[in-house]
């Protein structure tokens, strides 16, 4: 918690600061800030590796393995250990959130690596690198370079200190002869600049191009890869409303039409996508026929969705009152035809229920055959002629077809969802799974047949993920209507 209130408070801080930039939107800055945190604890523990590499030079050269100067080691190396130690002790006091820290982590470094290359300018050139390779964690160019400029500087100076005080590098004397310990005269100096320091000081330049460039690259990968995310989450968020919308389309409340006590009616829809492209309607087309309808559109997410609801709308519009239902499925093929550039295809079945005679006529584009259970009796899959799909070629002529139901019998339709299901070893739920569950709970009412069937289809999935959507329709004719 204390780490968390530290991170907002500096958030809150560095936002007052965005008029500054006004290029990154909030959720860029929070971004970079949390990373600075996270690069200062990454920083502090590359820097205490340092040190234990230094306090394991140090123990090598005690025990003879390095030849140095024990007393340039006994004085550079503990002022050099403490400097790379002084950032973790700063992480762990502060976490590593406020603004400042990253800048006291980098001069640590390179007065660490001062320290080192002062007493020892012979093995201390490589050294130099950290620092920069350092400030690479921040995604920030101005800090790279600014890190370049006082490497560039200390690391001058440094070379120059050394002939004093430090171990010496005899390759700085090779164009004076060399008189008692050390010579240090002005054209010694000059050489060693022109030699040495400044070849190396290109060096260092180099490595920071390297070094500006990964940080800058980074740093816009970062923004990109927050702008993408915050696209994400728009689109996600849309989705989100158009599932809403998608389901209040859907007859969702039951038990539906409770003044008709002839029939009992449920059905359910599991998109696979936050919007599908199945859907089911039922609605009363007079007052004595009832209208069930259940189809599956082909694709996935947005488009099939689009394209469900002119279906669902074009077929409830077309069903009327002594039109044969061959009739209205050629008409709206017809109408799907003319405003189908995506290619999209329905498959569809419709039946109307006569709730005074029981007779129940139904025509099919191409979908599942439904199962029908008559009164006492289990679920027995109807065949039926399958028809041609919607949309899928115009002037396409669709026959009707009738059953008589009595009171009792139900029918259970379902899309291909249901049939298709996987499971993790790739194996299909299969019409025969599907009887069989329908079988063992015939005589459950539509209400719970439904989720019996979808907890059945869920066991046998398991973990695997869903690939389409499971759409399901029962309708009981319970009893004839008095006319």
């Amino acid at each position: 918690m204390f780490y968390k209130s530290q991170l907002r408070g500096t958030i809150l801080r560095k936002n007052t600061e965005r008029k500054l930039n006004p290029t990154n939107t909030d959720s860029e800055w929070n971004a970079i800030l949390e990373n600075e945190a996270e690069a200062n604890q990454y920083a502090a523990k590359c820097l205490a590796v340092c040190a234990g590499v230094g306090a394991l030079a140090w123990l090598f050269n005690i025990l003879g393995i390095f030849i140095i100067p024990a007393k340039i080691m006994n004085i550079g190396m503990p002022f050099t250990i403490l400097f790379f130690l002084l950032p973790s002790l700063l992480c762990k006091v502060t976490k590593g959130t406020p603004l400042w820290v990253k800048y006291v982590i980098v001069i640590s470094g390179i007065i660490s690596i001062f320290i080192l290359s002062s007493a020892m300018p012979k093995h201390g050139v490589l050294a130099w690198a950290v620092p920069l390779a350092l400030s690479c964690h921040y995604y920030s160019k101005k800090l790279t370079s600014l890190t370049l400029i006082s490497s560039w500087i200390l690391f001058s100076a440094s070379i120059y200190l050394g002939m004093y005080i430090g171990e010496g590098d005899l390759n700085l004397l090779v164009t004076e002869p060399v008189i008692e310990n050390r010579i240090i005269t002005g054209k010694m100096l000059y050489d060693a600049s022109l030699f040495f320091v400044l070849p190396r000081a290109l060096i260092l330049l180099g490595l920071s191009s390297i070094c500006t460039t990964v940080a800058g690259r980074t740093r816009r990968l970062l923004e990109k890869q927050i702008k993408d995310s915050e696209e994400r989450q728009r689109i996600s968020t849309e989705l989100d409303v158009a599932t809403r919308i998608q389901a209040d389309m859907l007859p969702c409340i039951f038990p539906a039409f409770p003044e008709h006590s002839e029939f009992d009616i449920f059905a359910s829809m599991n998109p696979a996508k936050e919007v599908g492209g199945d859907f089911y309607d039922f609605f009363m087309v007079d007052e004595t026929h009832l209208a069930l309808v259940i189809a599956d559109v082909s694709g996935k997410g947005v488009p099939a969705a689009l394209f469900m609801v002119i279906g669902k709308t074009l077929i409830k519009d077309h069903t009327k009152p002594n039109v044969d239902l061959g009739d209205v499925f050629s008409e709206v093929n017809d109408l799907l035809c003319e405003s189908n550039s995506e290619g999209l295809f329905i498959t569809a079945f419709e039946g109307v229920l006569n709730l005074v005679t029981g007779e129940f006529r139904f025509v099919n584009a191409g979908h599942e055959m439904p199962f029908i259970a008559k009164s006492g009796g289990p679920y027995e899959a109807y065949k039926l002629h399958a028809g041609f799909v919607l949309a899928g070629m115009e002037n396409m002529k669709y026959q009707s077809g009738s059953i008589q139901l009595s009171p009792g019998d139900k029918i259970f339709q379902y899309t291909d969802g249901v049939t298709e299901a996987t499971n993790a070893a790739q194996e299909l739920y299969g019409m025969q799974r599907l009887s069989d569950i329908l079988v063992k709970n015939t005589n459950k009412k539509p209400a719970e047949l439904l989720p019996a069937v979808k907890a059945d289809i869920d066991a046998f999935v398991g973990e695997a993920p869903q690939f389409d959507d499971i759409t399901m329709l029962c309708v009981e004719y319970l009893k004839t209507m008095d006319v």
